[in-house]
């Protein structure tokens, strides 16, 4: 199985520490939140790694490269000339996904044990597009999923915007963990261009597949991505 670091954003949730350098290398507990990302991988038993990168991007080459990698084989998605969001930058590392097999998308900015061949098996069994480790916990946006735990919409709790992406019955909210597997069949089915998220695409597929969700509330988590940390 091979992994796709998203690490482009600007941090600004960090900042001013995010003025200097990218989000991808703040540290926490003495190691970037990179490092913790890619170890988490690699503990998982994955090898094949790429990262889409755009703020300070020389920077995040140089530490990958001082660090030998971390023994992974790594690849970059540079995103320098115009910053994709995060369905434009897992569409851009498509030709990186070419053995047929399901992916992890991971967020950089979260701390995380969570057991990825146990995502992957559930993943396995619902036959779904793409599956989503979410939470019980208090946010401002939430996935909405049926009883059967696919998805059926999306909600802000702050503003009141309310998408159902299909008809349903009574819909539960969960938090996104920021950690996904996803199957590379989704990639002809993106026509969308640019710059564009997967929240959006997930509810527009979510009318005629399956885009699950997988409630995990027994490992390590954290959002390292805001003050404080």
């Amino acid at each position: 199985m091979k992994a796709l670091i998203l690490a482009a954003g600007f941090g600004t949730r960090l900042r001013p520490i995010t003025d200097t350098r990218p989000k991808a290398l703040v540290e926490v507990g003495g190691k970037t939140l990179l490092e913790h990302a890619l170890t988490h991988l690699k503990v998982n038993g994955i090898r094949e790694v790429i990262i889409n990168v755009h703020h300070f991007p020389a920077l995040i080459v140089e530490f990958l490269r001082d660090h030998d990698n971390f023994g992974l084989d790594i690849s970059i998605s540079d995103e320098s000339d115009e910053l994709l969001d995060t369905g434009g930058g897992m569409k851009k590392t498509s030709w990186f996904f070419d053995d047929g097999s399901p992916f992890i998308v991971r967020n950089v900015d979260v701390l995380s044990d969570l057991d990825l061949s146990g995502i992957a098996d559930f993943h396995h069994r619902k036959n779904a597009l793409a599956t989503l480790a979410v939470r019980e916990r208090a946010t401002a946006r939430y996935f909405l999923f049926d009883e059967q735990m696919c998805l059926a919409g999306w909600e802000n709790q702050s503003t009141g915007e309310r998408r159902i992406s299909r008809a349903s019955g009574p819909l539960k909210p969960f938090a996104f963990s920021g950690i996904q597997i996803v199957n590379p069949a989704i990639f002809p089915m993106i026509t969308e261009t640019g710059r564009f998220s997967l929240t959006g695409l997930y509810l527009r597929l979510s009318e005629d597949h399956i885009i699950s969700g997988y409630l995990e509330m027994h490992s390590s988590w954290k959002d390292a991505g805001k003050w404080p940390l």
